[in-house]
């Protein structure tokens, strides 16, 4: 990136006489390329990436890059030409944070296998570009073979800098950091705090670009903060434990890993309650993290949301997000555990595809983060019963036919 910058502030045609070729780079060429790039329009944006991308100044094709790699240096013909400047971009965002310690308590892992998390983010970002009077049909690769004779000319880069926002972010970033800038830069917002109870530390599902990704999908007051509710791995694989510690406590991420590898959940927008109708609302989505990045919003078809039962006899129990019973697009069963994700060929509710391998897929990771700064809810939370916030030890008192006397002595309930 720092070779891509350069050339492409040499690039700057400032309509001076030209005086031979030159190595360096002007005052001139520096205050226009940085002002573009750190205060600059879309059009100002995309203007520096396509000097940036290439020496050329007409429209820049597909074919036009050739990427080399692995061991035995094998060249593969035909990569978008924008595919390495975003994946450059990626991996210098990481490099950069990591470089500076602002990881905010969050890691940079490998994955263990392809593609890597750099590769999904970039291949994510350029599914946003949509090429004049071609764009692909709904599931086509972006890097097929038809796309690459498409041109990138600089409305086509002005209109992907414009929607895919994180581009723009990241060479900020990139610039701001790699560069050791004294001008003020707000991360909080990009990367948020990680927060775990004492002595419960442990290794998420989740690296860096993943969180700077889901995060960047959710309302802007709830990106500075994410805080463990539950984990599999700290409190075991049990649906109660995990009744007992996310509902009340406001909106949150549900993650899973099945046991092929793909990592996905949920957003809720609201607090989980344990009852036998939908909740939430149309700031819920599903959303895929591995193998590849991807958010599902809602259709509007329908407002099952989200839905969390508990102790019912006759309707299901386990925790669901879209879809209908016995057909959501996320489920938890109650036989922790266990789920299914039934999508043909969407999910009504999000539109969103088969998230898990399988369709009825088996986990042993999963985790629950509360967004934001902590709910009002949580403090009411914590005067309930223990009855409340166990079903099972309440399932138990019912069967075996004792009586809650707590129940006579509950506070009233705080007038809204």
């Amino acid at each position: 990136m720092v070779a891509r910058l350069y050339d492409g502030m040499r690039r700057v045609d400032l309509r001076r006489p030209a005086e031979g070729p030159s190595e360096s780079v002007s005052q001139e060429q520096f205050t226009v390329s940085m002002s573009h790039l750190l205060k600059g329009s879309s059009r100002e944006k995309s203007f520096m990436i396509l000097k940036m991308i290439s020496a050329t100044d007409g429209p820049v094709k597909a074919r036009e890059v050739q990427k080399v790699t692995g061991p035995g240096r094998n060249v593969i013909h035909g990569e978008i030409v924008t595919f390495k400047f975003t994946e450059d971009l990626v991996g210098s965002l990481v490099h950069v944070l990591s470089h500076r310690q602002e990881l905010r308590g969050w890691a940079q892992k490998s994955a263990p296998g392809p593609p890597s998390t750099v590769q999904a983010l970039a291949e994510q970002l350029l599914s946003e570009v949509k090429f004049a009077g071609k764009c692909p049909a709904h599931g086509e690769k972006l890097l097929g073979p038809e796309q690459l004779d498409y041109d990138c000319d600089p409305a086509v880069i002005e209109d992907w800098v414009f929607r895919a926002h994180l581009v723009a972010t990241f060479l900020s970033v990139v610039i701001h950091r790699g560069f050791g800038l004294h001008w003020p830069l707000d991360l909080s917002t990009l990367v948020p705090e990680r927060q775990v109870d004492q002595g419960q530390e442990f290794e998420s599902v989740l690296d860096l670009l993943s969180v700077i990704y889901i995060n960047s999908h959710l309302p802007r007051e709830q990106q500075h903060r994410w805080h463990l509710l539950f984990s599999s791995e700290l409190h075991g694989h049990s649906f109660a434990q995990l009744c007992g510690r996310v509902p009340h406590r406001g909106p949150c991420l549900l993650l899973l890993e099945d046991l092929d590898g793909h990592v996905f959940g949920g957003f809720a927008s609201c607090s989980w309650e344990i009852k036998p109708q939908f909740q939430g609302d149309n700031r819920c989505f599903l959303f895929s993290i591995s193998p590849s990045m991807a958010v599902h919003t809602c259709t509007g078809y329908n407002n099952h949301y989200m839905y969390l039962n508990h102790g019912q006899q006759t309707i299901p129990n386990g925790l669901g997000m879209g879809g209908q019973h016995h057909y959501f697009g996320l489920w938890i069963d109650v036989d922790f555990g266990k789920g299914h994700s039934k999508a043909k060929p969407t999910c009504t509710t999000y539109n969103s595809p088969q998230l898990s391998a399988q369709e009825d897929f088996r986990f042993e990771k999963m985790e629950v983060w509360a967004v934001g700064d902590a709910s009002h809810s949580k403090l009411a939370d914590s005067r309930k019963s223990i009855l409340d916030a166990d079903p099972e030890a309440r399932a138990l008192l019912e069967i075996s036919g004792r009586s809650r006397h707590s129940e006579g002595f509950r506070r009233a309930p705080d007038q809204e």
